[in-house]
C-alpha cells in the first residue's frame, strides 16, 4: 500500500509538471493503434447491424484485456527486478493515465490563439479539442467550446482516471483509459459506428457514472479556495437543476457545475458535420461568456484534481 501511494502521489505530480510530451511514446496512443486495426479487421459495411454489434463487443473485450495482462505483466516484472524500479515505473504509468496538464495546455492554445492572433486562429485551436463544426463559431462560441471541454474533461481526463488510480493502480487505471479511448475513437451515433461502437459508448457511460458526479460535487467544493469569481452556491444551484442537459449521463454533470461557478451559460445548439443539433442550455447567464473564461475554467480543474488527490491520499492513509 506504501508503494502504491507514493506512485500515487508521485504520478500526480508527474503529470502537472510534465503533461504528455508529443515526443515520448504513450500508451493511450498504442491503444489508439490497437483499436484501429481491430477495426479494420472487425468492421465492414456489408455486416449485418447484428455481426458489427457482436464484432463491436468482441472489439471491447480484446481491447480491454490487453490493456489489463500487458500493464500487470510490466508491474509485476518491475516490482520484481527492485521495489524501487517497480515504484518509479508504476509512477510513470499512473502520470499517464492523468491530463490534467494536457488539458490546460490544449486549452490554452485556444485561448492565447485568440487573444494573440485572433478568431480565425481560435477557430484552428479549438477545431483541435473539439468534435463540432468550429468554421462559423464567433469569439464567444470558440471560447465557450474551450471551456466546455475543459469542464467535461475535469472528469474523464482527470478526475476518473485518479478515482481508478486509488482503487486499482495503473492497471485499473489503463483499463479506464482504454475504455474512454475506445468511446472517444468507435462510440458515435453516425451510420458507421451506430452498431459497432455501442457496447463501447455504454461501457463508458457505466465507468464515468459515479465519478462525473464525484467530480462535480469536487468542482463545487473547490470553489471554496478560488475566491472572488468562483460561486460555490451558484455553482450546486445549476448542477442540481441542469446536470441532465445532454444526450450524455454524465457531460452535463461538470459543465453544469462549471457554469453555475462562473455565472456563465454554456452549451446550447452546435453544428455537426454540418447540421445544426439543438442542445438545451446549461446555466443561466448572469454575465456574457468572455476569453478570461477559459482560463477561470483551467484554475478550477487544477484547483479540483488537487482536491481529489489529497482526498484520495487520506483515504489511502487511513486504509493503512
Amino acid at each position: 500500500m506504501i508503494y502504491h501511494m507514493t506512485a500515487f502521489i508521485v504520478g500526480f505530480v508527474l503529470d502537472l509538471l510534465i503533461g504528455d510530451p508529443y515526443c515520448l511514446p504513450h500508451p493511450v496512443r498504442w491503444i489508439g493503434k490497437l483499436i484501429d486495426y481491430l477495426t479494420n479487421k472487425l468492421l465492414k459495411q456489408e455486416y449485418t447491424s447484428k455481426k458489427k454489434n457482436r464484432n463491436g463487443l468482441i472489439l471491447v473485450i480484446l481491447v480491454i484485456l490487453a490493456t489489463v495482462l500487458i500493464s500487470g505483466a510490466i508491474l509485476a516484472v518491475s516490482y520484481t527486478i527492485n521495489s524501487y524500479f517497480g515504484i518509479i515505473i508504476e509512477s510513470v504509468m499512473s502520470y499517464q493515465c492523468l491530463a490534467s496538464k494536457s488539458l490546460y495546455t490544449e486549452s490554452m492554445k485556444v485561448y492565447h490563439a485568440l487573444k494573440e492572433r485572433g478568431l480565425e486562429a481560435g477557430r484552428e485551436a479549438v477545431s483541435m479539442i473539439v468534435g463540432r463544426d468550429t468554421a462559423s463559431l464567433d469569439e464567444t462560441g470558440v471560447t465557450k467550446a474551450a471551456v466546455e471541454t475543459v469542464a467535461e474533461n475535469t472528469s474523464d481526463g482527470v478526475i476518473a482516471p485518479m478515482i481508478y488510480l486509488a482503487i486499482g493502480g495503473p492497471i485499473l487505471g489503463m483499463a479506464y483509459k482504454s475504455i474512454n479511448t475506445m468511446d472517444s475513437m468507435i462510440g458515435y451515433k453516425n451510420d458507421r459506428f451506430y452498431d459497432f461502437g455501442k457496447y463501447a459508448a455504454k461501457l463508458d457511460d457505466i465507468v464515468n457514472y459515479i465519478p462525473a458526479r464525484i467530480s462535480a460535487l469536487l468542482m463545487i467544493l473547490s470553489c471554496l479556495f478560488l475566491g472572488p469569481g468562483y460561486s460555490m452556491s451558484n455553482a450546486f444551484r445549476i448542477f442540481k437543476r441542469d446536470r441532465y442537459n445532454h444526450t450524455s449521463p454524465n457531460s452535463a454533470q461538470t459543465e453544469s457545475a462549471c457554469a453555475g461557478a462562473l455565472g456563465i451559460k454554456l452549451a446550447g445548439p452546435a453544428s455537426y458535420f454540418g447540421k445544426i443539433v439543438e442542445k438545451p442550455f446549461i446555466g443561466d447567464g448572469l454575465r456574457a461568456v468572455e476569453l478570461e473564461d477559459i482560463k477561470r475554467a483551467n484554475k478550477l480543474m487544477l484547483a479540483t484534481s488537487v482536491v481529489c488527490e489529497l482526498l484520495c491520499v487520506v483515504i489511502l492513509v487511513l486504509l493503512l
